[in-house]
């Protein structure tokens, strides 16, 4: 592919919205480095959480929140975590 042709994708792809880029480098990635197959038991696993998180049984925490209380932990700022 000319370099024409990869700046002419990138500015295509530039329009697309934050979460349909992330799918795409998602897909991008795969292409070049597929995922190995996951072992049968945390295939398992994922699908349970999935389910639970569908049904609406478990409360989802956002990445920033739990990245906070992490580095809180760290630096000593919380004895042990929230439940």
């Amino acid at each position: 592919m000319s370099s024409t042709s990869l700046d002419e994708v990138t500015a295509q792809a530039l329009k697309l919205t934050a979460e349909e880029r992330a799918e795409l480098i998602e897909r991008l990635v795969d292409t070049v480095t597929p995922a190995p197959p996951l072992h049968p038991i945390w295939e398992a696993e994922i699908a349970r959480r999935v389910a639970e998180m569908d049904a609406g049984l478990v409360e989802s925490i956002p990445a920033e929140q739990v990245y906070a209380e992490m580095r809180d932990m760290i630096d000593g700022k919380v004895a042990e975590r929230r439940p």
